[in-house]
């Protein structure tokens, strides 16, 4: 059976999509299962979801993983979620450089576990040079924090307050070379941004939807991006 995203050909499609990946503990618990259960079945859409957007044509893609205020979550919990998000990078980097695609981390490096950080190192400099796609995931990251630590590294550079403006002051950010998020997506219902990409969100069009992550498949990405494309975008004029 033909569905309607695929009966319409989707124009245009946004350069830079990001995902604020939520509804994992809630898809779980509606089935009775472990909050852990929930986190697996979550990170195990990535994958998909990667795929389904580069075949759509995006060519930044952003995915929201661990907040700087889910260190707040049960000790147990925040553990398991390190040693998940470390066996998949470990899994999936060298698949996902056989397929051209460069990663890049957002956020702080230096709070998360050892092995982790070896995981993320080692898949930066492997994909570095890859072209086809731009996957950042945000993991220890924070809007607020994020601002601020740009304003510290301004002010340890000795800046003029004159020649400080928007394009310096991205150029500071974590999102250094990146572009702004032309769509950004948030899964599970909830209508907020959730501190993630303030700086760089200001003309985004976002799409929320009440479908919980590990259930945002290719067709709820074909969905997403059609109703980016009907959009008339207004940048303040």
């Amino acid at each position: 059976m033909t569905t309607q995203t695929e009966q319409t050909e989707i124009s245009p499609i946004p350069t830079h999509v990001a995902v604020i990946m939520d509804g994992n503990v809630r898809w779980a618990e509606r089935r009775h299962l472990s909050r852990l259960k929930g986190h697996r079945a979550g990170t195990e859409n990535i994958r998909r979801v990667i795929e389904a957007f580069g075949k759509s044509g995006v060519k930044y893609l952003t995915l929201y993983a661990f907040s700087t205020e889910n260190w707040q979550r049960p000790r147990t919990e925040v553990k398991e979620l390190m040693q998940i998000l470390a066996s998949v990078i470990g899994r999936e980097t060298k698949e996902m450089h056989k397929r051209g695609i460069r990663l890049r981390h957002l956020g702080r490096l230096d709070r998360l576990p050892g092995r982790l950080q070896e995981e993320v190192l080692k898949s930066i400099e492997l994909t570095k040079n890859n072209d086809k796609m731009t996957l950042s995931v945000a993991f220890d990251y924070g809007g607020r924090a994020e601002i601020m630590e740009a304003v510290r590294r301004m002010l340890r550079d000795n800046m003029s307050p004159d020649a400080v403006d928007e394009v310096l002051f991205s150029q500071y950010l974590y999102t250094a070379g990146l572009p702004d998020p032309d769509l950004i997506i948030r899964t599970a219902g909830e209508m907020r941004l959730s501190n993630f990409l303030l700086w760089q969100s200001a003309y985004s069009e976002y799409y929320f939807t009440p479908v919980f992550w590990p259930d945002f498949d290719a067709e709820e990405v074909k969905k997403a991006l059609l109703a980016y494309s009907q959009r008339a975008r207004n940048f303040g004029t």
